[in-house]
């Protein structure tokens, strides 16, 4: 019985950070918009050097899902920890996605967050260009959400 009410605590505050996420980003300024939705893109071509197509991340096997969020959450904490505060933001769009695969209670704030990236302006593709370029990476935008966490039209998203 302990252990669940854990489990369930343990839930609930991850539904709460996403959410804080997408009230931050609803709230924003088109400038902040802009650097999460161009991070995110930035982290998704990266990684897709990798070998790790994020946009595919609902199809991945479980074992391989859980990984990503062990290895996002460091990688988070080392960039916060040198104060690189917009790749971390960017990072942690697809630590809620990768999260939101293990648990469905958080698609709802998710599914929000890129509703929001998808309508930032032509600045962030500017801006997520101009990192991969930086980065050595090929200048390959892809402004679409991940399979599974499209914004619902029938649902307000």
């Amino acid at each position: 019985m302990f252990n669940t009410w854990q489990k369930e605590k343990a839930t609930e505050a991850l539904v709460g950070e996403a959410q804080a996420v997408a009230d931050r980003l609803a709230a924003a300024k088109p400038h902040v918009v802009d650097s999460y939705a161009a991070t995110a893109w930035f982290w998704a071509a990266s990684l897709q050097v990798e070998g790790n197509d994020l946009y595919a991340i609902a199809s991945w096997p479980a074992a391989a899902v859980v990984r990503f969020v062990t290895k996002t959450q460091t990688r988070i904490a080392v960039l916060r920890k040198t104060r690189d505060y917009d790749l971390s933001d960017g990072l942690a769009v697809w630590l809620h996605t990768a999260r939101a695969v293990t648990e469905p209670r958080i698609a709802r704030p998710v599914q929000d967050i890129w509703q929001l990236i998808l309508n930032a302006g032509p600045n962030a593709d500017t801006m997520a260009t101009e990192r991969m370029v930086e980065a050595g990476l090929p200048a390959m935008l892809v402004r679409q959400a991940p399979a599974g966490f499209a914004p619902d039209p029938m649902n307000g998203g």
